[in-house]
C-alpha cells in the first residue's frame, strides 16, 4: 500500500471554539499526534477535518486530545442535502467540563451521523454550560460580598480567596492541559497566572472579580461567535428535511428529502419548500426562489419548467420529478461552497495568524520585565509593579485580533449567498475589492443569451429551409447560444434534419460535420476556411454580385448588433444566416454603477467590430471584437499588467479567460459550471448583481480593518495604562473580552447590508 493509499480523511464537529485562538488550539492539540497531516480547523463551521494515515494514531486518539484540551467533538454531521447513511459512530450529546458539547467517536468525512451541535445552538445562554459558569462565579461572588460584611475583618477576604479558587480550577485545568499539549502561551495561562499572583499579593477581591470577568466574557465572545455562525446555519435550513414522495399506487409517503433520488416524484403543497431540483410534471405555481438566488419576485412554472430545492411554491400543488439527489440539489451545493469557502482564509487572515504566534510570547515578555525591572533598576516597589504586570498578562490574548478576519468574511459570504452572489472565500474578496478593471463577455453576459433567427439568405437559387437544415444538422448537440438557436428555427419549421458524422466545434470559429456526403461548415464570415472569397466579399472572380450581397447583407446584420453565421458546403458559400441578441435589461445599469466606483469597463467578444459597438457604445463599455478564446485570455493578461482584473462570462465558453483574471465571476443561476468552477457566481444572471459583490467586497475590507484598527488601539491603549499603573487587573479583563465582543458584532453588521441598496463603492 502506498502513502497516499493509506491516508484516510475524517471529520468531526468540535464545539466550544469562540475565536481564532480556540481554532488554533485545536490545530495544535492535533498536528502533534503522529501520522496526522493536512489538519482543517474552521470555526465558523465548528469543523475539524485531517488525514489520518493507518497503523499511526486512531480517531479516538484524535477526540481525547482535542478533550484534552477543552473542546467537545463529536463526530460530524452531514452536509446539507446529504444522505442518512450509517456512520462510524455516534455522539452522546452531553457536555464536557469545559461547559461545551462532547460527542461520540469519530467517522470517516461524508459518513457520520449529525453531532449535538446544531440543538445546542439553540439553547438559551442561560442554559449552555458557559452560562452556568456564568451564574455560578457570579452567585460566589455575591455571596462573598455578603459574608465580608458579617465576618471579622481579618477573615473578610476568606470568602474571595474561596470563590477565586472555585471559579479559577477549570480555567487553570485547561491550562496545564494547552501547556502539556505544546501550547503554554494561552489564555487560560495568562488568566491562571494573573489570579493567582493576584492572591499572593493579597488582592483576593480583585482576583475573583477577575475572574468573574473573564467567565462573563467567555460567554459573551460565545453568544458573538454563534451570531455570526448563524448566518451560515440560516442556509442550511434552506434544505427542506422532509419530502413527500408519490409511489406507484398513488399512496403518499414522507421520506427524509436527503434521501430522495432522481425519478422520484414529489408532491408539494402551497407554501412548502421544494425539497429537491426538479421538472415540473403536474400544475402550475408561483414559485418564490428568493431563498435560492435572492430573486424577490415570484415567477410562475408549469409543466417541463425546473425548479430548484429551496424554492418555496405560494400559490397552488405542484407534482415534481426529481433530476437531483438530494445531496446533489443547488441549494446543498451552494452551502457546502459557501462552507468550503469559509475556510479558504484570506491574506490578511493568515497574516494576522503569523502575527499571533508572537505576540503573546512578546506581551509574557514584557510583563516580566515590568515586574522586575523597574524593582531592580530603580529601586521602585516590589509589590505594585508585580500587579501591573499581572494586568499587562490580561491584555497578552489576541483573540479580537485573531476573530476579527474570519467572522467579518463568514459574515459576507453569508450575506451574499442569501442575495444570489456565491464568492469563493477570504482570498477572493480582497481581490474583488482591489480590481480596477471589469471585462465583460458579450453573449449570454451582457446579452440575454437567447439569440433568435432574424434572416436567410440562400445562395445559389437554394432555398431558405435547405440553407437551414444544413446549418442545423452541424450544429445539433451545441451548447452554443447560436447553435442552440438555428437548431431551434429548425425545429419550429417542423423540418427533419440528417444525419451528422464527424461533427466537431472550432473554438471561437465555428463547427463543421459530413452531412449528405458533403463537409459542411458554419461559422463566423470572417473565419471560413477556403470559402471562394468573393461569397464573402464580393470581390472574387466567381460570386460577383452574390458575394457583394452577402458582404451588404453581413453589413446590415453586424451594423444592427447581430450576428452573421455563414453556411458553407466543398468551399462554397451557401447562404447567410442572420441571429439577433437583446441586452439584458440591467446591463447599462450595471456599468454606470461600476463607474461610479471608479472602476474600468470592457466588453471582450469573438464577434465582429461592427457588431460589438453596436451592443457596446449604447452602454457606456468599451469593445473589442473579433477575439478567440486565446486573445481573449491575453487580453486579460494584459490588463492584468495595469490592476486587478475581473472577468465575467457564462464560466463554459470563456473557462481560460476565467481563469487568467484575478477574479473570474460566472453568470449562473446554479448551473454547474457557475458553481463548480469560477471563483464568484451570479445565481441570479443579473450583471447588475456584479458592482454588488464588488460593493459587499469593498464593505467586507472596510469592516476587517475596522475591526483590527479596534483590536489593536484597544490592545495599545491597555497597554500603556497597565505599564503606567491607570488600569487595573479587572478593566484589562474587560478590554480583552470586551474587544472580542466588538469587533464581532462589528461584523455582524454584514449580515444587514445590502449591497444593491448601497450608493458608495
Amino acid at each position: 500500500m502506498t502513502a497516499l493509499t493509506s491516508l484516510r480523511t475524517f471529520e468531526w464537529t468540535v464545539t466550544g471554539m469562540d475565536c481564532g485562538s480556540c481554532a488554533g488550539k485545536v490545530r495544535g492539540a492535533v498536528e502533534r499526534l503522529p501520522g496526522v497531516d493536512e489538519v482543517e480547523v474552521s470555526l465558523m463551521r465548528e469543523k475539524l477535518r485531517l488525514r489520518l494515515e493507518a497503523g499511526t494514531s486512531s480517531p479516538a486518539e484524535v477526540e481525547a486530545a482535542v478533550r484534552a484540551v477543552g473542546f467537545g467533538i463529536g463526530p460530524a454531521g452531514p452536509q446539507p442535502g446529504q444522505g442518512s447513511g450509517q456512520g462510524a459512530g455516534q455522539g452522546n450529546g452531553g457536555e464536557c467540563g469545559c461547559h461545551c458539547g462532547c460527542g461520540g467517536s469519530g467517522a470517516e468525512a461524508g459518513l457520520a451521523e449529525p453531532a449535538a451541535a446544531p440543538e445546542q445552538a439553540a439553547k438559551p445562554w442561560y442554559r449552555t454550560g458557559r452560562g452556568g459558569f456564568v451564574l455560578a462565579t457570579g452567585a460566589l461572588l455575591a455571596a462573598s460580598w455578603a459574608a465580608g460584611l458579617v465576618l471579622p475583618a481579618a477573615l473578610a477576604g476568606l470568602p474571595f480567596v474561596l470563590a477565586c479558587l472555585i471559579g479559577l480550577a477549570p480555567v487553570a485545568r485547561r491550562a496545564w492541559s494547552l501547556a502539556r499539549a505544546g501550547m503554554p502561551f494561552t489564555i487560560e495561562m495568562l488568566m491562571t497566572l494573573a489570579a493567582t499572583g493576584a492572591l499572593v499579593i493579597g488582592a483576593a477581591q480583585e482576583a475573583a472579580m477577575v475572574v468573574f470577568l473573564f467567565a462573563v466574557g467567555e460567554l459573551l465572545e460565545a453568544v458573538a461567535a454563534d451570531r455570526a455562525r448563524a448566518g451560515i446555519r440560516a442556509l442550511s435550513a434552506l434544505v427542506p428535511r422532509r419530502a413527500r414522495i408519490e409511489e406507484a399506487d398513488g399512496r403518499l409517503r414522507e421520506v427524509a428529502a436527503a434521501d430522495l433520488l432522481p425519478g422520484q416524484r414529489m408532491l408539494v403543497r402551497p407554501g412548502d419548500r421544494i425539497p429537491a431540483d426538479g421538472t415540473i410534471v403536474e400544475g402550475v405555481s408561483g414559485i418564490d426562489e428568493s431563498p435560492v438566488t435572492g430573486e424577490s419576485l415570484p415567477v410562475t412554472r408549469g409543466p417541463g419548467d425546473t425548479v430548484r430545492a429551496g424554492s418555496i411554491a405560494t400559490e397552488a400543488a405542484l407534482r415534481i420529478e426529481v433530476t437531483r439527489a438530494g445531496e446533489d440539489s443547488t441549494i446543498a451545493r451552494i452551502v457546502r461552497l459557501v462552507e468550503e469557502a469559509e475556510a479558504a482564509r484570506a491574506p490578511t487572515e493568515r497574516f494576522i495568524d503569523r502575527f499571533s504566534r508572537y505576540y503573546m510570547p512578546a506581551i509574557v515578555g514584557l510583563a516580566a520585565l515590568v515586574a522586575v525591572v523597574p524593582p531592580l533598576a530603580f529601586g521602585q516597589d516590589w509589590g505594585t509593579f508585580f500587579y501591573r504586570a499581572l494586568a499587562l498578562l490580561l491584555i497578552g490574548c489576541p483573540c479580537a485580533l485573531v476573530i476579527s478576519v474570519p467572522a467579518t468574511i463568514a459574515s459576507a459570504l453569508s450575506s451574499g449567498a442569501r442575495r444570489g452572489l456565491l464568492i469563493k472565500g477570504g482570498a477572493v474578496i480582497e481581490t474583488l475589492a482591489r480590481v480596477e478593471t471589469v471585462a465583460f463577455d458579450k453573449t449570454g453576459t451582457l446579452t440575454e443569451g437567447r439569440p433568435q433567427v432574424t434572416a436567410i439568405l440562400p445562395l445559389e437559387g437554394r432555398g431558405a429551409n435547405e440553407v437551414l437544415v444544413l446549418a442545423a444538422a452541424v450544429e445539433t448537440g451545441s451548447s452554443h447560444p447560436l447553435a442552440r438557436a438555428i437548431f431551434a428555427a429548425a425545429e419550429a419549421r417542423g423540418l427533419e434534419l440528417p444525419q451528422a458524422r464527424g461533427a466537431r466545434s472550432l473554438p471561437g470559429r465555428g463547427a463543421e460535420a459530413e452531412v449528405a456526403g458533403r463537409s459542411v461548415w458554419v461559422g463566423a464570415p470572417d473565419h471560413a476556411p477556403g470559402i471562394v472569397p468573393g461569397a464573402v466579399s464580393g470581390d472574387g472572380p466567381d460570386e460577383g454580385g452574390a458575394g457583394q450581397e452577402v458582404a451588404a447583407a453581413v453589413a446590415g446584420i453586424e451594423e444592427k448588433g447581430g450576428s452573421a453565421v455563414l453556411v458553407a458546403a466543398e468551399g462554397r458559400a451557401l447562404g447567410v444566416i442572420g441571429l439577433a441578441d437583446a441586452p439584458r435589461a440591467d446591463a447599462a445599469e450595471a456599468v454606470a454603477a461600476l463607474a461610479e466606483m471608479g472602476l474600468r469597463s470592457v466588453m471582450l467578444t469573438g464577434d465582429n467590430p461592427r457588431a460589438a459597438r453596436a451592443i457596446a457604445e449604447p452602454l457606456g463599455l468599451e469593445p473589442r471584437a473579433g477575439l478567440l478564446p486565446e486573445d481573449k485570455l491575453e487580453a486579460v493578461a494584459a490588463m492584468a499588467g495595469r490592476g486587478g482584473v475581473a472577468m465575467i462570462g457564462d464560466g463554459i465558453n470563456d473557462a481560460p479567460a476565467l481563469k487568467r483574471a484575478a477574479v473570474g465571476i460566472a453568470m449562473g443561476a446554479g448551473s454547474d459550471v457557475a458553481l463548480e468552477t469560477a471563483d464568484a457566481a451570479l445565481l441570479r444572471n443579473r450583471v447588475t448583481d456584479a458592482p454588488a459583490m464588488i460593493r459587499l467586497s469593498r464593505a467586507a475590507m472596510r469592516t476587517i480593518h475596522q475591526n483590527v484598527a479596534l483590536a489593536l488601539g484597544l490592545k495599545a491603549l491597555f497597554l500603556v495604562t497597565s505599564v503606567t499603573g491607570l488600569t487595573g487587573l479587572w478593566m484589562a479583563v474587560l478590554a480583552d473580552t470586551g474587544a472580542t465582543v466588538l469587533v464581532t458584532a462589528n461584523a455582524l453588521r454584514l449580515l444587514a447590508f445590502d449591497p444593491h441598496r448601497a450608493t458608495r463603492g
